[in-house]
């Protein structure tokens, strides 16, 4: 479902696995170049596949000024999809219109997805998101389903289990 010009903020801890789900999201752009965190060089392109990827991360950044210094409009090119790690500390920086993604890592091997649609463009996505990951569900040979029984179309936090 992603096209250039979207935005995907990144919340969770450490190890929740946020860099896991971009190496995932690459993936699914048909990038074969090995995805690694850009922690220590803030940011990464991939020009593969079927769209560019820009994936920062802002973690080591510690102040919203360090975020604008780096020029971060500048990374926010409309012909990428953009991941930021950490996206939350600098959320007032990025456009208005982005899905929020939160990691939480809940027991050894479960975590929990919650995403969160920020502005129109995503809200009006959601119920799209929602048919697609039933699908998943349903051709999923795992005895446990993908996403929560929480999941609900048309509201702008939306959840997702996946196992």
């Amino acid at each position: 479902m992603l096209v250039p010009g979207d935005v995907l903020v990144l919340a969770g801890d450490l190890g929740a696995g946020k860099t896991t789900f971009v190496q995932g999201l690459a993936k699914g752009l048909g990038i074969v170049e090995r995805v690694t965190s850009p922690t220590f060089i803030l940011m990464k392109e991939y020009p593969g596949g079927r769209f560019p990827l820009m994936h920062l991360d802002v973690y080591r950044l510690d102040k919203v000024q360090q975020v604008i210094d780096l020029g971060i409009d500048e990374y926010l090119d409309p012909s990428y999809v953009v991941a930021v790690e950490w996206g939350d500390k600098v959320e007032p920086l990025l456009p208005q219109d982005h899905l929020k993604v939160e990691i939480t890592h809940d027991h050894e091997d479960t975590r929990t997805i919650t995403l969160v649609a920020k502005g129109s463009h995503w809200e009006t996505r959601m119920a799209t998101i929602r048919k697609l990951v039933e699908e998943m569900n349903a051709s999923s040979r795992s005895q446990k389903p993908l996403i929560g029984e929480d999941f609900q179309p048309g509201s702008a936090s939306e959840s997702g289990r996946n196992n």
